[in-house]
């Protein structure tokens, strides 16, 4: 090879990693984020990051032929490592127009979800980019019906692999489609926002809104379309390892099991759950007690809150968990629960993940707003999910089971892998409810209605213990709440031993 062959491309590099030039570098900085090469660094592990295409962009050449300048691309990828495992990693450069799409080579963003789902790697996005423009039209001379090159390997890395999606920036069009297709998307307090249109747009059609207003980090949070908010990119980074590491690389590979943790057994589990059904408790300081130390990954805390959906460890192996809140709605299904719950669901399936489900469940949410939002059918779709799980799933009945929503708290057609408390509290509806209207005729033959009702609600109650339903083998098994953990690790040795096999194909939706 001509030495001048290996100048020319030494020269190209020195171009590339220029991004786009010192003063836009800086700009990058003073907004209090990272350029795209820094986030990289600091996102994998030391000197692991092999790119792919780094002298690809746009070049400027000299009457004789020898290369004036070199524009970087603003879409960088490779493979990278993260805590010792191979990882895809992309980039949007910002300093580089502004990551925008039209500027981008298309092939390389196609190429890098194709090696992620070829290779059977995990696809970490580091989103700080906008879509296309109408610039465009100017730069090729005509309009062109949208296309999104390679979507159908971003759907597919939804089945196949782990897909993470940082939010860096103010994203909108198709960097905003691509933060939300993945299994978790993060968003910083600072310096994020995510647009299907931005302000000015908005502003054509009459409507004056500010950024923070229409598609900062609060908004996407409470909206579900983020499921993390974190301070910084630092923060994010360190999110992205976390979460990463109850996954394996790939669907049908095993999930990565850490050692077993010794955690004592907790005696004030026997009283958090107060007498009264009015009172409520932490579901969370339940979780502390039975789970790993330490090992609560909790997803998209502020939307659909009265059922929390996590990540953790039951003696150092991975596993899903959803759990009641009974301080949001009583812990009653709403419209944006069910939603969230069966997106949940679909990604424990796809990575083969088993279940846990600590339950309070008073049914689906009534009422005006539950019938607006619809809460019946998706509630519907989310029993759906349910019924079709097939990775190994216990229930932790704590307190309330009731209705249709109750109901969808397992799968009841195989083997129930349940236990209760003895708090437990179950049935169609709650009798507090349901006296009135299932006695009507007696209570209003009644010389004395309240003593009528008492006597009723009285003789009910007797028949309401939870070991009235144990004699009958309602219910599989009553235990001392102290002896939760003991239960939980038996369940998950149990489930570890036969959950890759015969699984079937994966079917996630975003």
């Amino acid at each position: 090879m001509a030495e001048d062959e290996l100048t020319e491309l030494a020269l190209r590099k020195k171009h590339a990693v220029v991004m786009g030039g010192p003063e836009k570098v800086a700009k990058q900085h003073a907004r209090g984020k990272l350029d795209v090469r820094a986030r990289i660094q600091q996102l994998c592990d030391p000197d692991s990051f092999r790119e792919i295409g780094s002298v690809s962009g746009v070049a400027t050449y000299h009457a004789d032929g020898t290369l004036e300048s070199l524009a970087p691309s603003n879409f960088i990828f490779g493979r990278g490592r993260i805590d010792g495992r191979d990882v895809v990693v992309t980039g949007d450069d910002f300093t580089v127009r502004g990551g925008s799409a039209d500027a981008t080579i298309s092939e390389k963003t196609v190429q890098a979800e194709r090696m992620a789902h070829e290779l059977r790697l995990p696809l970490v996005r580091l989103i700080d980019g906008t879509g296309g423009s109408v610039r465009t039209i100017e730069s090729i001379g005509h309009s062109y019906v949208p296309a999104c090159p390679g979507w159908d390997s971003v759907i597919k890395n939804l089945e196949t692999v782990p897909v993470v999606a940082l939010v860096l920036g103010s994203v909108a069009g198709i960097a905003s489609a691509r933060a939300v297709s993945a299994h978790l998307t993060v968003m910083t307090r600072t310096t994020s926002h995510m647009f299907i249109a931005g302000p000015p747009v908005l502003a054509r059609i009459g409507i004056d809104i500010d950024k923070d207003s229409l598609g900062g980090p609060l908004v996407h949070e409470k909206a579900g379309a983020a499921d993390l908010l974190v301070e910084d990119e630092a923060e994010a980074f360190s999110a992205t390892r976390q979460f990463l590491s109850y996954l394996p690389s790939s669907v049908g590979e095993a999930v990565p099991v850490r050692n077993p943790v010794d955690v004592a057994p907790a005696p004030e589990l026997r009283s958090i759950v107060p007498q009264s059904r009015r009172q409520t408790y932490r579901m969370r300081t339940i979780l502390r007690k039975v789970l790993d130390p330490d090992s609560l990954f909790e997803m998209a805390p502020k939307f659909g809150r009265s059922t929390l959906t996590m990540l953790a460890r039951i003696d150092g192996h991975p596993v899903a968990v959803l759990a009641s809140d009974p301080n949001i709605y009583g812990g009653g299904w709403s419209a944006d629960t069910c939603d969230k719950i069966s997106r949940f669901i679909d990604f424990a399936e796809t990575f083969r993940l088993p279940l846990v489900h600590f339950v309070d469940i008073p049914g689906f949410m009534i009422g005006p707003e539950a019938e607006s939002t619809g809460t019946i059918r998706r509630g519907a779709r989310t029993m759906a999910a349910v019924y079709r799980l097939t990775v190994p799933t216990m229930g932790v009945i704590i307190r309330k089971c009731y209705g249709v929503g109750g109901a969808a708290h397992m799968n009841p057609e195989g083997f129930r892998h349940r236990i209760a408390w003895p708090s437990g509290d179950w049935g169609s509806i709650p009798l507090e409810g349901g006296i009135e209207a299932a006695y009507r005729a007696e209570l209003d033959a009644a010389p004395d209605r309240a003593a009528a009702l008492a006597e009723i609600e009285a003789r009910l109650e007797n028949l309401r213990s939870p070991f009235r339903t144990a004699e009958a083998f309602g219910v599989e098994e009553i235990i001392d709440p102290a002896e939760t953990r003991a239960y939980l690790v038996d369940f998950i040795h149990l489930a570890y031993r036969r959950n890759m096999r015969d699984a079937p194909a994966t079917r996630y939706r975003p």
